[in-house]
C-alpha cells in the first residue's frame, strides 16, 4: 500500500481523470444527439447504455496492452505509405463521423428532421450499434492519452472508471441543454465533423496539435453562451418595458 502514499500517484490520477473527461465531452454530445432521435422513454436508456459500453470498451483496450502495441505496426503499405490497425480504425471512425454529421446538419438546415421523425423512427438497437462504432474510436484516442500519462495499470482504470461515472452523472442535463438551444446543438455538430476531420488527418499521419482544436472549441463555446445570454436578455426587455409602461 505504499503507493498510495506517492503524490506523483495522486497527481497522475488526478489529472488524467480531468483529461479523461475533456476527451469524453465529444462522446455525450454524440450520444445525446443520437439517442434523440429515439422516443423520449428510451432516449436515458440509450445513454446510460451507451456511456457503459464506453467504460468497457476502454478497460478491455487498457487491459490489452500487448494488442494496443501491436495495433500501431504497419498492416501493409500503398506506395510506401504504412497503414497499421489504428490508422485504420482512425480513418474510418473520423469518416463516419463525418459523413453522419453532414447528414445531421442537412437535417437541421432542410427541416427534414420532424419529416424523418414522423415517417421512420431509429430502431434502439440501430442507434446503440452506431454509438459502439464511435465508442470505439473515442475509446482508442483515451487510451492511447492514459498509457502515455501513467504507468500503472489502476490508476488508468480508476481514470476511466470515474471520468465515465461522471459522464454518467451529467450526461441527461448536457444533452437537455443541447437540444433546448437548436444553434448549441448546430455547434456542436460542427465539433463533431471537426473532430472526424482531426481523426483521418491522424490516421493518414498528418499530426494535428489538439491543444489548439480544444481552444477552438472552447472559445466557439464561450461565444455562443454570450450569444444565449444576449437572446435571453433581449427576450426580458420587451416584457419588462410593457411592465414599466403599466
Amino acid at each position: 500500500m505504499e503507493f498510495l502514499s506517492d503524490p506523483q500517484i495522486w497527481i497522475s490520477l488526478l489529472t488524467l481523470t480531468a483529461l479523461e473527461i475533456v476527451l469524453g465531452i465529444d462522446n455525450i454530445i454524440f450520444i445525446s444527439i443520437l439517442s434523440s432521435k429515439l422516443p423520449q422513454e428510451q432516449q436515458a436508456k440509450a445513454r446510460q447504455l451507451g456511456l457503459s459500453l464506453a467504460l468497457i470498451t476502454r478497460i478491455l483496450l487498457l487491459m490489452s496492452l500487448a494488442w494496443m502495441v501491436k495495433l500501431t505496426a504497419p498492416l501493409f503499405t500503398i506506395s510506401g505509405f504504412g497503414m497499421s490497425g489504428r490508422d485504420l480504425i482512425l480513418l474510418g471512425g473520423g469518416l463516419f463521423l463525418i459523413v453522419k454529421s453532414t447528414m445531421e446538419i442537412h437535417e437541421k438546415l432542410e427541416g427534414e428532421e420532424e419529416h424523418m421523425k414522423a415517417s421512420a423512427k431509429p430502431k434502439f438497437a440501430a442507434i446503440i450499434a452506431q454509438i459502439l462504432v464511435l465508442d470505439i474510436v473515442f475509446s482508442l484516442d483515451s487510451v492511447i492519452t492514459a498509457i502515455g500519462m501513467a504507468s500503472e495499470l489502476w490508476v488508468m482504470i480508476t481514470a476511466v472508471v470515474i471520468s465515465i461515472g461522471v459522464m454518467l452523472k451529467y450526461a441527461g442535463a448536457i444533452s437537455d441543454f443541447v437540444h433546448r438551444h437548436p444553434t448549441l446543438k448546430m455547434l456542436a455538430l460542427s465539433f463533431l465533423l471537426l473532430i472526424g476531420v482531426t481523426l483521418v488527418a491522424e490516421g493518414t499521419h498528418q499530426h494535428v496539435n489538439k491543444g489548439y482544436i480544444y481552444f477552438a472549441m472552447a472559445f466557439s463555446f464561450g461565444v455562443e453562451m454570450l450569444n444565449l445570454r444576449l437572446r435571453k436578455a433581449a427576450k426580458t426587455k420587451p416584457v419588462e418595458l410593457h411592465q414599466s409602461i403599466k
